[in-house]
């Protein structure tokens, strides 16, 4: 299918949804020439980074939803409804990050002022409505057939994880202990919560998403959560692709069980970069512990994966034609 029929299915999709993501990548855009032509900076980047990042995140994760919508066959006018408020809930959230860009300031725990802390209050309930909402999808997701066995565990579980990852925010908005040590003291704090664990935020990061490389960061199983609807799918897809070439692969059992392999090592790799982050440890710079759990969690899905295929070889009838992804 050409990416012109792409579009034009697409906007069969979610309505809302669909013009949600277009407003994202705008937001993006907008926010790239911001970054060119406006020097502000704000914790050691510029200002308009944030909406940059997650004008794409949230771009990126609509427009998954959107498509997800179009499969389901029970609820569909709950499904329309929740994805309308997501979108809905999206917009505002974003609104009020471009709000903050535009006072020079920053969106997330915020306490400078009463205004502030305010409209850092909103957005966190917005979060925790959102949260909520793709709960209700998740569980309508999870007590029906639809699309193909692949699709719909990788939709299922992806779903999940990222219902997980969204939760990590909770754990960013917890007062660190040199801000609960000055609360205590009745000081006056300027910033509560924080991405980073360890040290202040601010410090050297990655390249675009500044991920911190002298210690641990929360944004980095955050992404990682959130984005397993969205790499799920991929994979589905890839299995559909390689089962045109390579025949054992085109069981749908077969490719079912190995996307739920996959989802499960996504969720593994979820969970260590968690791990990591909270022991104040850089993604960059994983020690002896993490590089072992790692390498567990490899030969999990190692051992996991060979005797799916396996026993496909060695079941000796396979359908001619490849499964469509």
């Amino acid at each position: 299918m050409t990416v012109l029929g792409v579009a034009r299915r697409a906007v069969g999709w979610h309505r809302p949804l669909v013009v949600f993501a277009g407003l994202m990548v705008l937001c993006a855009v907008v926010s790239a020439v911001g970054m060119g032509l406006d020097d502000r900076v704000l914790e050691n980047e510029s200002i308009w980074l944030k909406p940059f990042k997650f004008g794409i995140s949230l771009g990126v994760y609509s427009l998954t939803l959107a498509w997800m919508t179009s499969l389901v066959q029970k609820g569909k006018r709950l499904i329309w409804w929740l994805g309308t408020i997501i979108a809905a809930l999206g917009a505002a959230e974003m609104a009020g990050i471009l709000l903050q860009v535009a006072r020079g300031t920053a969106s997330h725990f915020n306490n400078r002022t009463a205004f502030d802390a305010t409209l850092f209050g909103v957005m966190g309930g917005l979060v925790v409505a959102l949260w909520l909402a793709n709960l209700v999808v998740a569980v309508v997701l999870l007590v029906q057939r639809f699309a193909d066995g692949p699709t719909r565990w990788a939709l299922r579980l992806g779903m999940v994880t990222a219902l997980v990852g969204m939760a990590v925010a909770f754990l960013m908005t917890q007062p660190t202990p040199e801000q609960r040590a000055a609360l205590a003291g009745h000081q006056h704090v300027d910033m509560i919560g924080a991405h980073s664990v360890g040290l202040p935020d601010g410090g050297p990061g990655l390249p675009i998403t500044n991920w911190s490389t002298v210690g641990g960061d929360l944004r980095v199983p955050h992404f990682l959560g959130i984005h397993a609807l969205n790499a799920l799918p991929l994979v589905v897809l890839l299995l559909g692709l390689l089962a045109r070439r390579f025949p054992r692969l085109r069981p749908e059992p077969v490719r079912t069980r190995l996307t739920v392999i996959a989802a499960g090592g996504y969720a593994g790799l979820f969970g260590l970069t968690l791990w990591q982050a909270l022991r104040g440890q850089s993604l960059i710079h994983p020690d002896g512990q993490t590089l072992t759990a790692l390498a567990a969690l490899i030969g999990a899905v190692l051992l996991a994966t060979v005797p799916v295929l396996y026993r496909t070889k060695t079941a000796g009838t396979l359908p001619t034609a490849p499964a469509t992804p």
